[in-house]
């Protein structure tokens, strides 16, 4: 069977996360991809990332002009969170595929746009997640879908990280309008999506939010009591308050305790099974993380998109899948801002939490809608 030819890569944002994760992990996959163009405002950051990138890359300070002189298949979204829905829209409007930097969109609305966009173009959008795709993740997710762990009962998610006013000082970072919400939309949220991703779908949210330090719009931490569809009760908290940083996943099933300790990205070596005092050390032996070991990262989700593209299926991290983790983060708010429990599905059209994250609410939406 022949090699399917090289995709044709752009990106659009040329800052830290495109220069530091993506443009590594095209150089992971350089057989199978071409970096071809990039995009900024900036023309000085273009330049330095296309001094790093390449001379032969393309530069671009417009999305629409690069997307009509280029024609990429495959378009890596890197820019500030306020931009990800019309880009990744005008994206899949040219026919190419997108993999955007969290969160895709900034509210269900923006997402069911993305939807029908790819329903219109065949073209898919979809979300780094990159905590899904290293070898120990999808290793406890099939011990824990296969039962062999047992039932999960008890589950805790933890993203206490730690960010100063320096950090909120950037123009674009503690507002609605250009974040979509705090450390539950910017940081814990690939916490809770290898969650959702190891244990299914949820169906019920308590949660609290609240502003303790920084002067933002939004949040600085948020906790969660969250029941899931397989009966497992769970903890969240979502918090840049912390000096001593860490993120953590625990889940205890009937037969085992599966942990993840890491900060940014983990590897083999951060998960540990702790086996249930009845089960014999041989079974226990069995649980052990494999051989090869995939680090948690941009280069692993992107090999799974491009396996996918060959294939022409969807990817991983798009469509239903992706959104589940955007319900979940405007369920949290929902449920925090309004102190009521919320049930997985009942945000749609006509709840304010739909087309913004604040949900209009009097005490945490913007000034000017309050």
């Amino acid at each position: 069977m022949s090699r399917p030819a090289r995709r044709r890569v752009a990106v659009v944002g040329t800052g830290a996360i495109v220069s530091g994760s993506h443009l590594p992990a095209l150089r992971a996959h350089a057989e199978r991809v071409e970096l071809v163009a990039a995009v900024d405002v900036d023309q000085g950051r273009l330049d330095a990332f296309r001094a790093l990138a390449g001379e032969d890359v393309a530069g671009f300070t417009s999305v629409d002009e690069m997307l009509d002189a280029v024609r990429p298949d495959l378009v890596l979204i890197g820019t500030p969170p306020s931009l990800h829905r019309a880009q990744t829209v005008a994206a899949l409007k040219a026919g190419a595929w997108a993999l955007c930097e969290k969160p895709l969109t900034l509210s269900l609305a923006e997402y069911d746009e993305i939807a029908a966009a790819e329903e219109a173009s065949g073209a898919y959008a979809s979300v780094i997640f990159q905590h899904r795709y290293g070898s120990g993740a999808a290793h406890a997710r099939d011990l824990i879908a296969s039962g062999e762990l047992g039932a999960p009962r008890v589950a805790h998610c933890q993203t206490t990280w730690h960010r100063d006013a320096a950090y909120y000082a950037v123009p674009w970072r503690g507002t609605w309008a250009s974040e979509g919400g705090g450390p539950t939309m910017g940081h814990g949220i690939h916490q809770y999506d290898l969650l959702l991703h190891l244990l299914g779908p949820w169906t019920e949210i308590r949660a609290m939010a609240a502003r303790l330090v920084h002067d933002t719009e939004s949040e600085d931490v948020s906790t969660a009591l969250v029941r899931f569809g397989n009966g497992a009760l769970a903890t969240v908290v979502n918090s840049v308050l912390s000096p001593d940083e860490v993120s953590r996943i625990r889940i205890d099933c009937a037969d085992a305790t599966v942990e993840l300790t890491h900060l940014y990205g983990h590897r083999n070596e951060d998960w540990t099974y702790t086996p249930a005092p009845h089960v014999a050390s041989e079974r226990a032996d069995a649980w052990r993380t494999p051989t090869a070991d995939v680090p948690s990262s941009h280069a692993a989700q992107l090999g799974a998109l491009l396996d996918a593209y060959d294939n022409g299926v969807r990817p991983p991290g798009s469509g239903a899948d992706a959104r589940a983790t955007l319900e979940f983060a405007a369920a949290l708010y929902k449920a925090a801002f309004t102190g009521q429990p919320v049930t997985a599905g009942e945000i749609v059209p006509g709840d304010p939490f739909y087309p913004a994250m604040h949900g209009d609410h009097p005490h945490w939406a913007p000034k000017e809608h309050a």
